[in-house]
C-alpha cells in the first residue's frame, strides 16, 4: 500500500499547548494495522500527562489519547481481513501470551500497551496499533456515528469490568462515589445489574445527570463530611428497606475525600472497588478489610474480551451515551484542554479529525 500522510497533535512539553505536526506512515509489521481516526475521547489520564502530574512511558514528543474508534485503512499481512472495518481500539492492549494474560487477568499485563502513553495515540487522523485485540464493530452502527463509540475504550468498559469483578448481582445495593465521565457509567452498569444505586458527588448537577441515568437516589456531598454522608445513606437503607450488608462501593472520583468516604463505607461482608486514580495518600485502618470480612480490589483498564456486551449496551440503548459526549475539531484540542481542566466540560469531549 502507498504511505499515509497523517498529522498529530503531539505532547512535546508541559509547559507548552499541544503542537500540530504532520507525519508519514510507510511500513508497518505484519500484526500491526492503521486506523483511520473518527473520534478520540479526552480522559482525566491525558490531562495528568499534561500537567506533569503522570509522566508518559514513551519519550516526548509523543501524541496523546487512548479513547479510539476509527476505521482500518492499512494492513499488516496477517491481518489483511480488517481492512475497512470499524474498530474501536482497546485503551489497554494486552500481549495474550503471558502468565497474567493465561490467567484471565490480562487487563494489567506487564507487556501491555497503551495509546498515548507506550507509542503515539488517538489526537491524530491516523494511528498505528497492534492488531490482535481490536474490538471489531458492525457495518450498521444504527443511530451512531463511529466517532461517538470512541469513548467506549475507557469510560464505559473500565466501570463495567468493575461490576462483574465485584460479583454485583439483582438485589445489591450499590453506592457510587463520584459521578463524572466513569461514575456515571458505573451507576448506568450497576442499574442495568439489577441493583439499587446511591450515587454521591459534590456536584449537584452531576447528581441531576446520574439519577436521569440509571441511579435510584442521588446525595449532594458538598459541605457533608464522612459521619454526615454516613448518616445519610442509613437513613436511605432503613427507609427503603435496603440491603443492611454487602454493599457495594465503587470508588471512581480519583480524589483523597472520595476514597476516604468509599473506605468508610465498608461493612460487613462488603466490596471496594477503587476505580479513580490519584497521587494522593490516605492514613487507613486496614485492620477494617479485616474485621467486616470485606473485599477491596483495584481496577486498571479494562480486558478486550468486555468490549463486545458494553458495545452492544451501548448500541441496544441501554447504556445511555449520546447524551453523555460532545464533539469538537481536533484542530481545537488545546482549547478543550483548558475548559476540561477549567472543569467548564459537562460532557465527555470526543476530538474529530478536521477535514480540511
Amino acid at each position: 500500500m502507498p504511505p499515509i500522510t497523517a498529522w498529530g497533535m503531539f505532547f512535546t512539553s508541559t509547559e507548552k499547548p499541544l503542537e500540530k505536526r504532520d507525519f508519514v506512515i510507510e511500513n508497518i509489521s505484519d500484526d500491526d494495522v492503521v486506523v483511520k481516526v473518527a473520534g478520540c475521547g479526552v480522559c482525566h489520564t491525558d490531562l495528568g500527562f499534561i500537567s506533569g502530574a503522570v509522566g508518559t512511558k514513551h519519550d516526548l514528543p509523543l501524541i496523546l489519547g487512548h479513547e479510539i474508534s476509527g476505521t482500518v485503512e492499512m494492513t499488516g499481512k496477517n491481518y489483511e481481513n480488517l481492512l475497512g472495518k470499524q474498530v474501536i481500539i482497546p485503551a489497554v492492549l494486552p500481549c495474550g501470551e503471558c502468565d497474567l494474560c493465561k490467567a484471565g487477568r490480562d487487563n494489567i499485563c506487564q507487556h501491555q500497551l497503551m495509546p498515548g502513553n507506550d507509542f503515539h495515540g488517538g489526537f491524530a487522523s491516523h494511528i498505528t496499533v497492534p492488531a490482535r485485540f481490536l474490538c471489531v464493530l458492525d457495518d450498521d452502527l444504527g443511530k451512531f456515528k463511529l466517532s461517538d463509540l470512541s469513548v467506549i475504550a475507557d469510560a464505559i468498559t473500565t466501570p463495567y469490568q468493575s461490576m462483574v469483578r465485584s460479583g454485583l448481582k439483582k438485589g445489591d445495593l450499590a453506592i457510587v462515589i463520584g459521578t463524572g465521565g466513569v461514575g456515571l457509567y458505573m451507576a448506568q452498569h450497576a442499574h442495568n445489574a439489577g441493583a439499587t444505586v446511591i450515587a454521591l458527588d459534590i456536584d449537584e448537577t452531576k447528581i441531576k445527570a446520574v439519577t436521569a441515568q440509571g441511579a435510584d437516589f442521588g446525595i449532594c456531598t458538598a459541605g457533608m463530611d464522612v459521619r454526615d454522608i454516613k448518616k445519610e445513606i442509613r437513613a436511605l437503607v432503613k427507609e427503603h428497606n435496603l440491603p443492611q450488608y454487602q454493599w457495594k462501593v465503587f470508588e471512581t472520583s480519583g480524589s483523597t475525600a472520595g476514597q476516604t468516604v468509599a473506605f468508610s463505607l465498608l461493612s460487613f461482608a462488603g466490596t471496594l472497588g477503587i476505580i479513580g486514580f490519584t497521587m494522593g495518600k490516605l492514613e487507613l485502618r486496614l485492620s477494617n478489610v479485616m474485621a467486616f470480612d470485606a473485599d477491596l480490589f483495584g481496577n486498571w483498564g479494562c480486558s478486550p474480551k468486555y468490549y463486545p456486551p458494553v458495545v452492544k449496551g451501548v448500541l441496544d440503548g441501554s447504556i445511555n451515551l449520546l447524551d453523555n459526549i460532545v464533539e469538537y475539531p481536533l484542530s481545537q484540542l488545546n482549547e478543550v484542554i483548558e475548559l476540561a481542566n477549567a472543569h467548564k466540560l459537562t460532557r465527555r469531549a470526543i476530538m474529530v479529525p478536521d477535514t480540511e
